[in-house]
């Protein structure tokens, strides 16, 4: 299969995808409810897309092309009302986080589709470890080389976009240690972490082809790459984050990748080298594992930084560029949230602690998506 000629898109729109979690509201287990979900929206008119996912307990939903926060704001509240509304209809609830607390794989139901069914055949029981909820978010790139260089120079900033939206301390009813537990999951998989740092898309199609000739990949969703090229859109995929407990948290976290997106699509501040990546791996993890109280190392300076110091002062380096894209006031938001270490894992550890109970929890996930 050859690869798609990089599609036009205008610099710096950029689009959300949020994976959610569907759950009955009895004991708050997942339930395997997407298809009636899907039937009952199918009737109703709203802005965005929803889709199933790889097992019958997710659903995705999907803006359309946003400008601005503003829009993102927008389209991301007329999805969740309707999926709200339409749970509603059928009894049972939707909630955000990376992880569902206290599910148990194995008991998981592939959805019924072509792709979902071969996947499941391919990778056995990790498929079904595979419900996860994470955030995804597409930005739009003028042109392919120019959407490779973006790729890799938003790379070092994976830490950050990981402890900004980590909501996954839980799995399987036990608290793990980790801010975001979702991705160690990702990492089961062949073809994760890294793409491979190549200099033009005219070489990037010949890696394409190399692995296409293996037989191993046949598109570019084979690649479950921490950023990748989409390029029937025109934009990078960037899929390191956990689904936030709320649509503005979503939205946030979107608008600073749009801000950081800008700052180094117009002052090109540096150019990634391979060496750029030796701490790639730590640096990931740390922000997995501790989340805002992690710690990253610079790949040039080797300076080490806690991340939530790291993510303050590129706030102030990019507050411009968030001017400019209108995105200031979500980045004014982030910032509070990053100075008093509110982010959703604690939100959820400190909730756990107070109740006790993971069923509670998640029943107070499903109130926190609605509000």
């Amino acid at each position: 299969m050859s690869l798609a000629p990089f599609a036009f898109s205008r610099a710096l729109t950029f689009g959300v995808e949020l994976e959610l979690q569907i759950v009955n509201t009895n004991d708050y287990d997942l339930v395997g409810s997407a298809a009636d979900v899907l039937r009952v929206l199918a009737a109703r008119k709203f802005e965005g897309d929803v889709k199933p996912e790889i097992t019958a307990s997710m659903i995705e939903i999907a803006t359309g092309i946003c400008e601005h926060y503003d829009d993102a704001v927008s389209q991301l509240n007329s999805l969740r009302d309707a999926l709200v509304s339409a749970a509603e209809t059928l009894d049972v609830g939707i909630a955000g986080g990376g992880t569902h607390a206290f599910q148990k794989w194995n008991e998981r139901q592939i959805f019924d589709a072509p792709r979902f069914q071969q996947l499941s055949s391919l990778y056995g029981y990790l498929a079904k470890q595979f419900t996860i909820f994470g955030q995804h978010v597409h930005i739009g790139c003028p042109a392919p080389d120019e959407a490779l260089s973006l790729l890799h120079c938003l790379s070092r900033y994976i830490p950050h976009f990981i402890a900004l939206s980590a909501s996954s301390p839980f799995v399987q009813g036990t608290d793990t240690g980790f801010s975001s537990a979702r991705l160690n999951s990702v990492f089961a998989f062949p073809l994760s972490g890294r793409a491979p740092l190549v200099g033009n898309w005219d070489e990037f199609v010949r890696y394409f082809d190399k692995m296409t000739g293996t037989g191993v990949v046949k598109g570019m969703k084979d690649f479950y790459w921490d950023i990748r090229p989409k390029p029937e859109y025109g934009t990078i995929e960037v899929r390191v984050m956990d689904t936030p407990l709320t649509v503005g948290r979503a939205a946030q976290i979107a608008a600073y990748i749009q801000s950081v997106a800008r700052w180094l699509m117009v002052e090109r501040p540096f150019r990634t080298v391979e060496d750029d990546y030796l701490v790639y791996s730590f640096n990931r993890f740390q922000a997995c594992r501790f989340g805002m109280e992690g710690v990253v190392v610079d790949p040039r300076s080797h300076e080490h930084r806690p991340i939530a110091e790291d993510i303050l002062a590129t706030m102030d380096r990019i507050e411009q560029h968030a001017i400019e894209l209108r995105a200031d006031g979500a980045l004014r938001e982030l910032r509070e949230v990053v100075k008093n270490r509110a982010g959703d894992a604690d939100w959820l550890r400190h909730l756990h602690a107070e109740e006790q109970l993971l069923p509670e929890v998640v029943r107070q996930q499903c109130l926190r998506w609605r509000s």
